[in-house]
């Protein structure tokens, strides 16, 4: 008898600690650097994809994209991506972490840009639109690229491609 209790114990206990993962708290250690992921700035719109933490921050005097490998605990380099001339925000990222999709903020004209970490180029996806836009989310795959638009005073969904090209989806209104 007192046999079965300890196997019910035991079972309790590996099905318990098998649960006891979800949900964790992930603790990042604070770095005064900025070379973490947190810091003494503005750590903004964390989007996450598998080991992957797209943010912006203005660590370094301006808001730009930052990505953040949790599995390693480091930042990853992502060359071209940002500018000077622009302010970045609403990140997001494919899940196996090639594209990172964000809205760029340049003289006051608002546009969405696909950065792929593989060929370290920035492109924007909506030069041939003539409205704002903002809040990009990109498919786990990182082949398509939905945000909001405004136009005639609304505000809409578009999806397209990573060429920019508006997906056909029922329903959806063309460019």
């Amino acid at each position: 008898m007192i046999g079965s209790k300890h196997w019910v114990l035991l079972l309790l206990t590996a099905v318990l600690s098998g649960c006891g993962g979800y949900p964790r708290l992930l603790n990042f250690s604070f770095d005064a650097g900025g070379r973490g992921l947190n810091s003494p700035a503005s750590e903004l719109s964390p989007q996450i994809a598998s080991r992957y933490i797209a943010f912006v921050s203005d660590r370094n005097g301006s808001q730009d994209v930052y990505l953040f490998d949790a599995e390693n605990r480091k930042l990853i380099d992502v060359p071209g991506l940002n500018s000077l001339d622009a302010i970045a925000s609403n990140p997001a990222i494919s899940q196996d972490g090639r594209y990172i999709v964000y809205s760029n903020s340049r003289q006051g004209n608002s546009e969405i840009e696909l950065y792929d970490r593989e060929t370290q180029i920035a492109r924007t996806l909506t030069g041939r639109i003539q409205a704002e836009v903002r809040h990009p989310t990109i498919s786990a795959e990182g082949s398509a690229i939905a945000f909001e638009v405004a136009t005639d005073g609304q505000w809409d969904i578009m999806v397209v491609d990573r060429s920019g090209n508006a997906l056909d989806i029922p329903g959806m209104p063309k460019e």
